[in-house]
C-alpha cells in the first residue's frame, strides 16, 4: 500500500481507536491462507498486519477487530459465503476468493483471484467488481471524518 494511504490510516486510528483491531500475526496469515486455500493479497494483508480488522471506509474483517466492526473473522465470512454459494449454485469463483467484508445486506465483498475486489450479491444474482485492487478500494473509500 502506499505509505501515504499508511500514514492517514494511521493517524485517523489513533483519533478512533474503536475502528482498529489487532495487528494480524504472520501465523495467523498463514494458517487462514491454508485453511482458506488461498493467498492474500499483499495489500490486504499489509493492511491487517498494520491494524487488524479496520474501518477503512467500510468494514474490512481479520482475525482481530475492532471493537466497533463486529467479530466475525475472514475466515468466518469466506466459510459462510463459500457455504451459501455452494448450497445454491452460484458464484463458483467464491472458492478461490477471500471474504474480507460485506455490503451491510450480508452480501460478501472478496477479493478474487485477479486481486480485483468483487459484491457477490445473493439477492439479483450478479457480480459487482467495486475496485481493481484492495488498495484501489481503500483508496476510493476511505475519508477522514
Amino acid at each position: 500500500m502506499k505509505q501515504e494511504t499508511l500514514k492517514r490510516l494511521c493517524a485517523f486510528f489513533q483519533k478512533n481507536p474503536t475502528l482498529c483491531g489487532k495487528a494480524a500475526s504472520h501465523k495467523e496469515i498463514e494458517d487462514a491462507e491454508k485453511e482458506l486455500d488461498v493467498v492474500m493479497d499483499k495489500d490486504y494483508r499489509e493492511f491487517i498486519e498494520n491494524f487488524g480488522g479496520a474501518y477503512a471506509g467500510l468494514d474490512i474483517h481479520a482475525f482481530s477487530n475492532g471493537s466497533s466492526i463486529g467479530k466475525e473473522t475472514v475466515i468466518e465470512l469466506t466459510n459462510n459465503a463459500r457455504s451459501i454459494c455452494n448450497e445454491v449454485d452460484i458464484f463458483p469463483e467464491i472458492n478461490e476468493s477471500l471474504v474480507i467484508a460485506d455490503d451491510g445486506s450480508g452480501n460478501p465483498i472478496a477479493v478474487v483471484p485477479d486481486g480485483k475486489v468483487v459484491l457477490f450479491d445473493y439477492d439479483v444474482g450478479e457480480r459487482q467488481i467495486l475496485a481493481d485492487s484492495f488498495e484501489k478500494l481503500i483508496d476510493e473509500n476511505f475519508f477522514e471524518w
